[in-house]
């Protein structure tokens, strides 16, 4: 089922579950068999801005990613606000706790303030996603960008841990653009065109988690032969600065307004109140700020988003216990685990460039089943590995399905919303997988060092199985 939908006004359209050929007015028919074809439908230049848009944006936020650990260090010799200090009393209360090594210290303090930008990423985006129902996306996707640079001219500044937390918290805050593109995509995309859009966006996280950590670690390598040499990540926070101008730039000259006046939320107080309810993570989990749709997409929504948390929850968890796992258990040094990230990145990549981007409209709760079942054994796998090879097999599953499941995923919930609610449907989307974000790395850190990591990740993937065959039952 699809459903057209004006502000007011709905029209179902019954389709068949089998891609069919577009029948046109007029005698659009085959040379040869005198069959009626399927006009190809173009797809829109804005997809393609948003594109160049994220990887701008995803290249800047990645480079920080390798330098955490000489930022830290650099933090607690340097650091005259004080906050270091304190923070550091509670990691170490915590880490002591779960009976975690001392040399991992840095490590779940980084995870902590990995935890608070997904946080405040959870709480922006639903609040941004509804203002841009009202005003417009480019305005709002514009302010975001902003922002976004904001934080790295900031982070340029930081001579004390306080601004440098301040530049998380501004970037964290601003970060509702991931969203926001979605949005843009939804706009300019039609059913059978829609999937291909949020692949690229699947290109473009897979393009920026490979080339910038690499350009980071390269800033990590100079930063360690000279960490006392002064502020040294002020080159690279620079560099991020500069692509996140270009960003902007980008946004104001190339993007056009892709959500019409008409379109729009008719008062901006009706707007907010979508994101004013999703500060109750209940009212998230229900979408209950999507009003006047039929019930059955309430429900088709609520069961996407459930399985979306879980499956990032999860995920997460794996994502940022892995490199304590590949450094403790298989003795593997920096660069033996930036083979193993590049292994995955090239993985995802090629399949969201080649495969993902073309699935038919059918097909996409299909896939996004099977990828949710092949990350089981792919947790099942990590868990079970005594040598590199199970772990890179392991690990290869868990890139094959992430190239798929998100991307599926996104285009699923899409669908649901009337025009002026799209913006809030992805923002709760975005709200949820944040949510998860910010919830997954500490609880997957307490079972990793509380049960180890093989009950730890074998768990994770039985518990998989769950929102796998709750999106296999769902009428969606």
């Amino acid at each position: 089922m699809a459903t057209i939908r004006s502000r007011h006004s709905t029209t179902t359209i019954t389709e068949p579950e089998t891609e069919q050929p577009f029948e046109s007015k007029g005698n659009n028919k085959d040379n040869n068999n005198g069959k009626p074809t399927a006009p190809k439908e173009k797809t829109d230049p804005m997809i393609y801005i948003i594109f160049l848009s994220l990887l701008f944006d995803l290249l800047a936020f990645t480079i920080i990613l390798p330098l955490l650990p000489s930022l830290l260090e650099y933090y607690r010799i340097n650091d005259s606000s004080g906050l270091y200090a304190w923070l550091t009393t509670r990691v170490r209360w915590f880490q002591q706790l779960l009976g975690a090594p001392e040399r991992y210290l840095s490590v779940l303090f980084g995870g902590f303030l990995g935890s608070m930008f997904s946080f405040l990423q959870f709480l922006a985006s639903p609040i941004v996603g509804s203002l841009s129902d009202y005003y417009g996306r480019k305005p709002v996707l514009l302010i975001c960008a902003s922002g976004i640079a904001l934080s790295y001219l900031i982070w340029a500044c930081s001579r004390n841990f306080a601004l440098f937390v301040l530049a998380r918290v501004v970037g964290g805050i601003s970060k509702g653009n991931i969203s926001l593109s979605m949005s843009v995509i939804t706009d300019v995309s039609s059913v059978r065109t829609r999937g291909k859009g949020m692949a690229l966006v699947g290109v473009a996280f897979s393009l920026g988690f490979i080339v910038g950590p690499m350009i980071g670690a390269m800033f990590a390598i100079f930063s360690n032969k000279s960490a006392s040499g002064g502020a040294w990540f002020v080159l690279p926070s620079l560099l991020a600065l500069g692509l996140a101008l270009g960003d902007v730039l980008l946004l104001a000259f190339c993007l056009r307004e892709t959500l019409p006046e008409e379109k729009r939320a008719p008062e901006i107080s009706s707007a907010l109140s979508y994101g004013l309810q999703l500060l109750n993570v209940s009212s998230i989990f229900k979408f209950a700020a999507i009003k006047n749709v039929p019930k059955k997409d309430i429900q088709a929504l609520r069961s996407i988003g459930l399985i979306y948390f879980l499956y990032l929850f999860l995920y997460s968890g794996l994502e940022f216990t892995v490199t304590f796992l590949m450094y403790h258990k298989f003795g593997y040094t920096s660069m033996d685990q930036a083979k193993m990230f590049l292994t995955t990145g090239l993985v995802m990549t090629l399949l969201q460039g080649s495969v993902v981007r073309r699935l038919p409209e059918a097909k996409i709760k299909n896939y996004a089943i099977f990828s949710l079942y092949l990350i089981v054994p792919a947790f099942v796998l990590v868990g079970l590995a005594d040598n590199s090879r199970m772990l890179y097999a392991g690990m290869i599953l868990f890139a094959i399905s992430t190239a798929f499941a998100v991307t599926c995923l996104t285009t699923l919930v899409s669908r649901y919303g009337n025009d002026d609610q799209k913006g809030s449907v992805l923002g709760i989307f975005r709200s949820l997988g944040a949510l998860a974000r910010a919830l997954g790395p500490v609880v997957g850190s307490i079972a990793f060092w509380c049960v180890g990591s093989k009950i730890t990740y074998i768990a994770g993937g039985l518990l998989l199985v769950y929102p796998a065959f709750a999106l296999q039952r769902a009428r969606i």
